[in-house]
C-alpha cells in the first residue's frame, strides 16, 4: 500500500515512482541586494538605455557597505555592457522600514565617479526618505548627490 507522500508524488511526478520530497524548495526567496543581484536602470543614460532594451540588465558586483547588503541610498558598483559603473540604489523589492515603499523591481540610477548621474532624468517614483538619506552621505569635498535628487520628477 502506498504512503500519502508517495501517492502525492505519483500524482506529480508519474515516471519517477520512489520520489521523495527533495523536489519541493524549502527556502525563502532572498529579495536583498548582493552579489550578482539583477538590477533595473531608470535613468535616461544611453548605457542604461542599451542595456534594458537588450534584455541584459545590470548586475550588482559590489555593495559600498559593511554588511555588503544593499539598502536604499546605498552606493553599488555594477557591471552593465561589460563596463564597470556604479549607481544609487532607489528603490527595492525587499522589505523596508516603516513609511518607506517596496518596488516591485530593484532600481538604480547610474553616476559617475563623483556622483554625477549619467542620465538628465528618472522614469519612476522615488521614496522622499531619500531625500534625507542622501543628503547626510554628501560631502564637502566627496561625492554629491544632491544632484541626483535634482533630477527625480516624482517623489512617493
Amino acid at each position: 500500500m502506498l504512503t500519502t507522500l508517495s501517492r502525492f508524488s505519483l500524482l506529480r511526478f508519474p515516471a519517477a515512482i520512489n520520489t521523495t520530497a527533495s523536489h519541493f524548495h524549502t527556502s525563502p526567496v532572498c529579495n536583498e541586494i548582493r552579489k550578482l543581484a539583477r538590477l533595473r536602470v531608470v535613468d535616461n543614460s544611453e548605457i542604461g538605455k542599451a542595456a534594458m532594451m537588450e534584455g541584459k540588465p545590470p548586475r550588482c558586483i559590489h555593495v559600498y557597505n559593511k554588511r555588503q547588503v544593499g539598502l536604499i541610498g546605498d552606493k553599488v558598483l555594477v557591471a552593465i555592457k561589460g563596463q564597470m559603473k556604479k549607481g544609487v540604489l532607489v528603490g527595492l523589492k525587499q522589505k523596508q522600514k516603516m513609511k518607506v515603499p517596496k518596488f516591485d523591481s530593484n532600481n538604480i540610477v547610474l553616476i559617475d565617479d563623483n556622483g554625477t548621474p549619467l542620465g538628465t532624468r528618472i522614469h519612476v517614483p522615488i521614496p522622499t526618505i531619500l531625500r534625507t538619506i542622501l543628503k547626510e552621505r554628501t560631502h564637502n569635498k566627496g561625492t554629491d548627490y544632491t544632484k541626483v535628487l535634482a533630477i527625480a520628477t516624482r517623489f512617493v
